[in-house]
This record gives structure tokens, C-alpha cells and sequence, in this order.
């Protein structure tokens, strides 16, 4: 039985990542939060937890944790100090805490896009966060794999969808069937240090991935 630390827990993708690590057989779900006040879901769920905050020293959560999965996000109403503390300087933080803890695995919840901000003029600097983040993992000795969604709707997952280190066209997938991707890549047979984007599509998410 493997614990996985959740980053970015609370968030939705990050509460449906907990929902599935405890239904699995292999996995239990660590969620880390950034108050005690957020705890109840999580309790009442029989998920435990433990308090960490991106812009402060979180060391601590990695001290029982065999692999990790990076989902957590400064999200859409904050502005560039806050993107570039959580997304970036918090995730380049939790790989090297991963790499000094000697992790399993390191999954990452990126965006398409993320290879050229610029392009997107409206989320550039939340791109840019995004690609400095990616680069250190992979430039680490870690194992891992970045998973770069297209963009994120509530939908109920189809377990099917569309997988390459680059799609060469824009999509959406729902939250779901991210959480189901980045769960599947703990595995540290499935997408070793690979890179790559999804989207919704007509392919069983394992057949997907194991097509790297």
C-alpha cells in the first residue's frame, strides 16, 4: 500500500484524486491542505490529512509519503504574485522536498499550452509558472510523469480520451477523467518521465497512456 501526498487537495480535481486513491486497492490518499478548517470533507471521508502551505516550508508532508501527485493551482481570481508563489515557486518547492525525501513517483497536473505561454496571451503568466515548474521535474532525478490537460470542465468522467506528447489542436476534458489519468501514472510502470496532453476522446484512458 503506497501513500500518495495530494497537493492542491481541496481543490476540485484534488478532492476527486482523494475520492479515487481511497476507493483503489494499492493507494492511500494524504491530502495536504492549507488549513485545518478544511479538514472536515476529508475526515468525514476517512482521508487523512496534513497541514501545508505552498508560500511557507512543507517539508514536513513528504516525511511518509511514497509518491506524490502535484494538482494544486493559485487559481483564476488571484493575481501574478500569486500565481508565480503557488504555481511555480510552490510546485519547484515540492520536487525538490520529493527528490530530498527519495519519492516513488511525482505526477504533475500541468496545462496544454504550457510549452508556449506567449500564444495565450490571457493565461501567460500562469503558463509561464506552469513551464518553470515542468522544467525543473524534468531536469530532476526524480521519476515522473507531467499530464497537460486541455481545458477542465465538471462533466462525469467517460474513462476515455485522447493522449500524445503533443495534440496539435485544443480541447476539453473533464476533471474527472484527469483525476483518473494522474492517478493512473503513479504507476511507475505508465509514462515514465513522459510529458504529454489529454483530452477527451474515444480511447480507454489505460491504452491511452500506455501508448507512450
Amino acid at each position: 500500500m503506497d501513500d500518495v501526498l495530494v497537493i492542491g487537495a481541496n481543490g476540485k480535481t484534488g478532492r476527486l484524486i482523494c475520492k479515487i486513491l481511497e476507493q483503489a486497492d494499492h493507494y492511500k490518499p494524504y491530502a495536504m491542505l492549507r488549513h485545518e478548517s478544511q479538514a472536515n470533507y476529508f475526515k468525514n471521508n476517512n482521508i487523512k490529512t496534513v497541514i501545508g502551505d505552498l508560500e511557507e516550508d512543507f517539508s514536513h508532508a513528504f516525511k511518509h509519503t511514497d509518491k506524490v501527485i502535484f494538482a494544486a493551482g493559485s487559481g483564476g481570481n488571484t493575481g501574478d504574485d500569486k500565481t508565480e508563489a503557488v504555481d511555480k515557486n510552490g510546485a519547484i518547492k515540492a520536487i525538490d522536498y520529493a527528490e530530498a525525501a527519495q519519492i516513488d513517483k511525482f505526477v504533475m497536473l500541468s496545462s496544454m499550452g504550457t510549452e508556449n505561454p506567449s500564444q495565450m496571451k490571457s493565461l501567460q503568466t500562469y503558463l509561464e509558472a506552469k513551464k518553470a515548474a515542468d522544467e525543473h521535474l524534468q531536469s530532476s532525478q526524480l521519476d515522473f510523469s507531467i499530464v497537460r490537460p486541455g481545458s477542465l470542465t465538471d462533466n462525469n468522467a467517460s474513462h476515455k480520451i485522447q493522449a500524445s506528447e503533443r495534440l496539435g489542436k485544443f480541447g476539453e476534458i473533464s476533471r474527472e477523467d484527469v483525476a483518473f489519468a494522474l492517478v493512473y501514472c503513479l504507476n511507475q510502470k505508465h509514462a515514465p518521465k513522459k510529458t504529454f496532453e489529454i483530452i477527451k476522446g474515444n480511447t480507454p484512458i489505460e491504452e491511452a497512456i500506455n501508448a507512450f
